[in-house]
């Protein structure tokens, strides 16, 4: 199961490299052409969205490779959470790019510019939307995998870049035919957009950083406490405390459990404990068990 994991994560960081290179080129292209001949905001938004959120996929990339070191003296518990951080810094990136993007478009509100070649636009928009969706695709398929909060976000904002790829299409055709209002308002849509898939992401992550317990942590939970008290020998499980960190879960558990039982018993049920909840929750990495003497 870890050598699985570890091909997960590296075939993950090398789809976030590839992003990198593949959005930052387009938006570079995007933002060129929109500055330089079609005068295009929601071209060179989607252009500085596009670069934007290839910085994004690189700041998970470098996540993903910290991610990967194991547990040392000062990190007792591995450097899961620095993708957590990841996420934050992108969504930081994320905000900045918004508010850019508000600026030019209102610009281009009070004093509107004629498109220039909206075609080639559209032809190069279409691209980056096309590729944007389909990396976005294969990410969502590997988060499942990883269920890691930077990998999701790294996936619906590469989907994301790909409906406002497309979104920008439908600004330069309507430009085209005489509604330049669609240009600027476009712009403004793309950065809602992008505000409100980074409100979500910095919830997400800020909840990891804090040990937050909610949703399936919160089901799990009460399974774990389940699993415990059909174990013969146990007689009740008050406590069970569960975090999430990057893919995996570590919790404790506390078990009553009779005065008079022998150390060798006591083994035999924190081992069957372990095992029940490891095999029927694939995400839970470590699971610590205490034990109260009952007492009637």
């Amino acid at each position: 199961m870890i050598i699985d994991q570890k091909s997960v994560i590296n075939r993950t960081e090398t789809i976030a490299a590839v992003t990198t290179i593949s959005l930052v080129g387009l938006g570079i292209l995007q933002v060129i052409l929109g500055e330089k001949i079609s005068q295009s905001v929601a071209l060179i938004a989607n252009g500085y969205d596009c670069i934007g959120d290839g910085f994004v996929s690189g700041i998970v990339w470098a996540g993903l490779r910290f991610f990967k070191k194991p547990a040392d003296q000062r990190f007792h518990f591995g450097y899961y959470k620095l993708e957590n951080l990841a996420s934050i810094a992108a969504t930081i990136v994320m905000f900045l790019l918004a508010g850019y993007i508000v600026l030019r478009s209102y610009n281009q509100l009070i004093n509107p510019q004629e498109i220039q070649l909206p075609f080639v636009g559209v032809i190069v928009a279409s691209i980056a939307g096309l590729v944007a969706i389909s990396l976005g695709l294969y990410k969502i398929i590997k988060y499942k995998t990883t269920h890691m909060s930077s990998v999701k976000l790294d996936a619906f904002n590469t989907i994301k870049d790909g409906t406002t790829s497309f979104l920008t299409v439908v600004a330069l055709l309507l430009s085209s035919v005489g509604y330049h209002a669609a240009d600027s308002i476009i712009g403004f849509i793309i950065a809602g957009v992008i505000v409100t898939i980074g409100f979500a992401a910095i919830k997400e992550a800020g909840y990891m950083l804090v040990d937050a317990c909610d949703g399936d942590c919160l089901m799990y939970g009460l399974l774990i406490k389940t699993y415990a008290e059909r174990v013969p020998g146990v007689e009740a499980a008050q406590v069970v405390r569960l975090r999430r960190t990057g893919p995996v879960i570590q919790g404790e558990l506390e078990i009553t459990v009779p005065g008079d039982m022998t150390v060798s018993e006591l083994t035999r049920i924190q081992s069957e404990i372990i095992k029940i909840s490891t095999e029927k929750i694939s995400e839970l990495e470590r699971l610590t068990i205490t034990v109260v003497p009952f007492e009637k």
